[in-house]
C-alpha cells in the first residue's frame, strides 16, 4: 500500500512537468492524471499487484512517448511562430527604410494588399519577390542570391527593384564574399542613389571593404566619408564618423 502511494505521488509528479513547460494542455494532463489514478486505486484495492504494475508500466510508456510527440509538435509550431514574428519584424523595417507598407504574406489580405496593386505588380512578381525573401530569412543565401538575381533580371523595373538589389547584396555579405558585396552595395546606390537604401548600402560597402583586408582601409574610409557628405542627415552618418575615428586612431 505505502509503495502504491509513493507510485502514486512519484508519477504524478512525472505528469506535471510537461504542464509547468506549456507542452500538453490542462485537459490532457487531467486525463492522464485520472488514468493513473484509477490504476494505482485498483493495485491498492488488492488486484495483482505486480501484473497491474507491469500494465501500468507499460502504459506509462505509452503516455512519455505520447508526451514526446506532443512536445515535437509544440516546437515545431513555435519554431514557425518565431519564423513569423521575425519575418514581420523584417519587413517592418524595410518598411520603415522604404516609406512604403511591406507586402502581406502570400494568401493573405492587409494593408499591403492596396498598396501591391496601386505598384502594378503583378501575382508573379510579388510571388518572386516573397520566395526570394524568405530565402533570405531562412539564411539560404545560395538562394537568396539566385532568386533575386532571377527577380531582377525577370522585373527589372519593378518597385521592389531597390529592395531586391539591397537583400541580394547583402546576402553576398553573409556568404563572406565582400569584394561582389562591395560591387552589389555600389549598384544600389548607383542606381537608387536618392532612395532610403541608399545611406545604408553606401555604409554597408565600406564595412565589406574592411572585411577584405587592412589594404582596403582607404577604400573603406573613402566610402564613410561619401555616406557624411552625401547623407548628412542619415543615421548611417553617425555611425561613419565612428568609423573614420577608429580608422584614424589605427
Amino acid at each position: 500500500m505505502r509503495f502504491a502511494r509513493a507510485v502514486r505521488v512519484g508519477l504524478l509528479l512525472a505528469s506535471a512537468a510537461p504542464l509547468v513547460t506549456g507542452c500538453v494542455t490542462v485537459a490532457e494532463q487531467r486525463k492522464m492524471e485520472r488514468r493513473l489514478n484509477e490504476r494505482i486505486d485498483r493495485m491498492e484495492a488488492g488486484e495483482d499487484g505486480a501484473s497491474r504494475l507491469a500494465d501500468l508500466a507499460a502504459r506509462l510508456e505509452g503516455i512519455e512517448q505520447e508526451l514526446a510527440r506532443l512536445t515535437g509538435r509544440v516546437e515545431v509550431v513555435e519554431h514557425r511562430a518565431e519564423e513569423a514574428v521575425e519575418q514581420a519584424r523584417t519587413a517592418r523595417e524595410e518598411a520603415a527604410r522604404s516609406g512604403a507598407p511591406p507586402p502581406p504574406p502570400s494568401g493573405e489580405a492587409g494593408p499591403g494588399a492596396a498598396s501591391d496593386a496601386d505598384s502594378g505588380a503583378s501575382a508573379a512578381e510579388l510571388e518572386a519577390y516573397r520566395a526570394a525573401r524568405t530565402a533570405w530569412s531562412d539564411g539560404d543565401t545560395e538562394a537568396c542570391i539566385d532568386r533575386f538575381r532571377n527577380f531582377l533580371q525577370t522585373y527589372p523595373s519593378s518597385s521592389y527593384a531597390e529592395n531586391a538589389s539591397y537583400w541580394m547584396a547583402d546576402c553576398y555579405f553573409k556568404q563572406g564574399d565582400y569584394k561582389t558585396a562591395v560591387l552589389r552595395f555600389d549598384d544600389v546606390v548607383a542606381r537608387f542613389p536618392k532612395s532610403t537604401r541608399a545611406p545604408d548600402a553606401l555604409y554597408r560597402q565600406g564595412e565589406a571593404l574592411l572585411r577584405l583586408g587592412p589594404g582596403y582601409g582607404k577604400a573603406a574610409g573613402k566610402a564613410f566619408e561619401r555616406v557624411i557628405d552625401e547623407y548628412p542627415n542619415s543615421a548611417q552618418a553617425q555611425e561613419a564618423k565612428k568609423q573614420l575615428e577608429l580608422l584614424g586612431s589605427g
